[in-house]
């Protein structure tokens, strides 16, 4: 089993090669912190930190505590939960599948609830067009789009496991498969838009271009119920995903069902993912870039791996959505624009193969 355990089997290097890991996970807490301020702070109306300290201990009527409790706050923890929910659920399917590759966008998964929110939202009219300043798209419905998200992802995913296991497993097959399976999904898309009214077809390209700054309080308390238990879960079965990341073999003689392992975190990846589409829309690349970018640092260990990129995942959408709101101001560019910017990159990169991955 890798966990990157130095030479030495010493009380001093085992403190020194954990307390490294330690200090980096409360580096990445201290840094997703201040981005959580820094986004309550600023938006096309910036706020001062008296007004957020005041509004934050006595809320009352005002500009500033309506702005912080109806549109600052609900944004920053959906960026924070969602981020950590996609980051956890790449690292989990990179795991189970033994695919650094792998995460909700680049195996289509997150196409695959696009496209049964898209259905929702044609079909069952879940979703419409609306001209709040607030969003643009107005959703009537968000069970419906929960389920027709959710029974999208679960078909992708299993294709996945089916090819997985009875045909193979190599990192370019799962990768080709997955690129099969978003371009279908994107083709079925739009093939739902070709049938919809003009409403229709508007309310679904708006939905996916991915913004956390749709979500309300009651968006929120749904993807929370949904992620933090999902992320709860993984974690406790962090010693499965070392064991599955030596091989099936060496994680059945441990005692690990593979099977079982790799079925439920599929599961609930794929059900983390069709929350996050669902209500935010498509966001590219933050399952693959967290895990990859916590890896470099602490290695593979999945007590240090699964807390730091759920850290890193929400550092990054929590910056790219700050991002977004500065950039072009006083117009807010969709965050996922920004994380498809930081992701393809890297996807090309591990894509033409890495040493050591």
């Amino acid at each position: 089993m890798h966990l990157d355990l130095p030479s030495g089997t010493g009380v001093e290097e085992y403190t020194h090669y954990t307390s490294r890991k330690v200090l980096f996970l409360l580096l990445l807490c201290g840094i997703a912190l201040v981005l959580f301020f820094l986004g309550i702070i600023i938006g096309s109306m910036t706020l001062s930190v008296q007004e957020v300290l005041s509004s934050l201990i006595t809320p009352e009527a005002g500009n500033a505590s309506l702005i912080l409790w109806s549109i600052r706050i609900p944004r920053v923890l959906a960026a924070l939960i969602s981020g950590a929910g996609l980051a956890a659920a790449g690292v989990v399917m990179q795991s189970v599948l033994r695919n650094p590759l792998s995460s909700p966008y680049t195996l289509g998964i997150s196409h695959a609830a696009g496209f049964g929110a898209a259905f929702a939202i044609t079909i069952f009219g879940a979703g419409t067009l609306s001209h709040n300043l607030s969003d643009a798209v107005t959703i009537q419905n968000p069970y419906i789009i929960t389920v027709c998200a959710f029974a999208g992802s679960m078909i992708a995913t299993a294709i996945l496991l089916v090819v997985a296991r009875y045909r193979s497993s190599r990192p370019d097959v799962i990768i080709l498969l997955g690129v099969a399976l978003a371009a279908l999904f994107t083709a079925g898309t739009t093939f739902l838009q070709f049938f919809s009214s003009a409403d229709q077809i508007a309310a679904i390209v708006f939905w996916t271009f991915g913004d956390v700054g749709r979500a309300t309080w009651s968006d929120l308390a749904i993807i929370a119920v949904v992620v933090i238990p999902a992320i709860g879960y993984f974690f406790l079965s962090r010693w499965d995903y070392n064991a599955v990341d030596a091989g099936d073999d060496t994680a059945q003689s441990l005692g690990v069902n593979v099977a079982r392992s790799r079925a439920v975190g599929m599961f609930l990846g794929s059900l983390i993912t069709a929350v996050v589409v669902s209500f935010l829309g498509i966001i590219g690349f933050i399952g693959l870039l967290g895990p990859h970018m916590v890896r470099r640092i602490v290695g593979n260990d999945h007590r240090y791996l699964l807390p730091g990129a759920c850290l890193m995942g929400a550092i990054l959408l929590l910056a790219a959505d700050i991002v977004a709101r500065v950039i072009i101001a006083p117009a807010v560019l969709p965050v996922g624009v920004l994380t498809a910017f930081l992701g393809a990159p890297l996807f090309v990169y591990l894509i033409l193969g890495r040493q050591g991955m």
